[in-house]
């Protein structure tokens, strides 16, 4: 078939000679995949065409970095003596191996581009991260590099210290007796998770860990100002689907927020000088509080699953409605089933069961459920019992736990499965039909 540039018959073993010959490959394929219509105006045989050229161009990728992987990533890190976070990681690969991940160009060009519109070109991003994430030496030094703070964070906990509170945007830190609380503020849309809000509810995590004059950190939504829920604090209403579906959802965006802000609130952050490891390593820990008002749905259903302790009103209900989203629900695939068991997992994450905090299964994964008026003393309650015997051995505590359940090892080993179908998933076809279907995406306005 013409569609198709033929593939490297056998690399040559040596990094170098490899990187260029597939990325002379890549750059063919790319040339004659530029060569048909533009994705919207392409016909059945020219879709055909395209899915053809595009799964050879990644099963390539996964040829190169099967034999590359380590080699690469320490060419990235000067051999692991530097930390690269994602965001930035995956650019220097493609500027290192012209064709292994798309530039900054054409994600940004992609990026103006409805969802269903997108070539796909950031599958490849997810298959890099797979396979780095997959070798234990690489990968576990990328999740070292996520789980450190941001860049950014010394300069707000300062402003923080200084003011008693910090407006993120997206999030806001206030402290509230012995508690530094994380406020999810995306007001118009029911404290949903996006891009606006990804930097600002990661800064927040790092400020409410650092505090020094905290001891636990609680993590709460913020009051929505109109609207059904006028009035009302939501915690979270998940991913913004209408963002997702108007093509503003990057894919790292997924690996980044679980990554990092959630993967902070379980682990802790790194040190630079020492691994996060729980056995041989070190971390600054908090014992992180979720409260839980109105809803958790999807993101935010998955964040109690990271927490410690878990508080929800009365009237509050959780569910994770990834068939209906076309995704993975991020880490709810590791944990929901040690909370409920994997009949119930199985039914919450594939048949779209809902749970009420205030019933059987809803208190598997809420610790107590109180009335909607009692949570600012519930929280201060709850604060003082698990600091009540000193925080040192709660922490502790903590990391024995997380140990016996989800050592930094086997997060690694599941970042890297999550990374590869949460790709795939991010620009399947599926995605676009379900999110115009159940959420009728189409007719709201971005």
């Amino acid at each position: 078939m013409d569609s198709l540039v033929p593939m490297p018959k056998a690399a040559a073993g040596d990094f170098a000679s490899d990187a260029a010959l597939f990325s002379n490959y890549w750059r063919q394929v790319d040339e004659r995949l530029r060569r048909l219509p533009p994705k919207p105006q392409r016909d059945e045989a020219a879709t055909e065409i395209a899915e053809i050229i595009k799964q050879a161009a990644r099963d390539a990728r996964f040829i190169f970095l099967r034999r590359h992987a380590r080699t690469l990533y320490d060419r990235l890190t000067d051999s692991r003596r530097k930390f690269v976070r994602l965001e930035r990681l995956v650019y220097d690969a493609a500027e290192l191996v012209p064709g292994l991940t798309p530039g900054r160009a054409e994600v940004a060009a992609e990026s103006e581009l409805r969802q269903s519109e997108k070539e796909g070109r950031e599958i490849d991003q997810g298959i890099l991260c797979n396979q780095l994430l997959a070798d234990p030496e690489s990968g576990l030094h990328l999740c070292h590099a996520m789980l450190l703070p941001r860049e950014e964070s010394p300069e707000a906990l300062a402003k923080f210290l200084r003011d008693g509170s910090l407006d993120l945007g997206g999030a806001r830190v206030e402290r509230h007796g012995k508690a530094a609380v994380l406020l999810l503020s995306n007001k118009r849309f029911l404290n949903s998770e996006d891009n606006y809000t990804q930097v600002a509810t990661e800064i927040g995590a790092d400020v409410c860990i650092l505090d020094p004059q905290s001891k636990v950190a609680v993590l709460r939504g913020d009051v929505v100002p109109e609207g059904k829920y006028a009035g009302r604090r939501v915690f979270n209403a998940g991913i913004n689907l209408t963002h997702l579906y108007y093509g503003r959802i990057p894919f790292l965006w997924f690996l980044i927020r679980d990554m990092a802000f959630v993967n902070k609130m379980t682990r802790g952050l790194a040190r630079a000088d020492v691994s996060p490891d729980e056995v041989a390593g070190d971390s600054i820990e908090k014992i992180w509080i979720s409260a839980v008002e109105t809803f958790a749905i999807g993101g935010g259903c998955q964040i109690l699953l990271a927490t410690d302790f878990n508080i929800a009103a009365r009237d509050a209900y959780m569910t994770l409605p990834a068939r209906k989203e076309g995704i993975i629900p991020a880490m709810a695939n590791l944990r929901l089933a040690r909370f409920v068991g994997d009949r119930l997992a199985r039914q919450a994450i594939m048949y779209e069961r809902r749970f009420e905090c205030d019933s059987v299964e809803g208190r598997m994964i809420c610790d107590e459920v109180i009335a909607p008026e009692d949570m600012d003393s519930t929280i201060d309650r709850v604060a003082d019992r698990l600091t009540g015997s000193g925080v040192v051995g709660a922490i502790g505590n903590r990391r024995a736990l997380r140990f016996s359940v989800e050592p930094l090892d086997f997060f690694r080993r599941y970042a890297a499965l999550y990374a590869r179908e949460q790709a795939y998933c991010h620009f399947s076809p599926a995605l676009i039909s379900n999110l115009e279907h159940y959420w009728n995406a189409q007719n709201r306005q971005a």
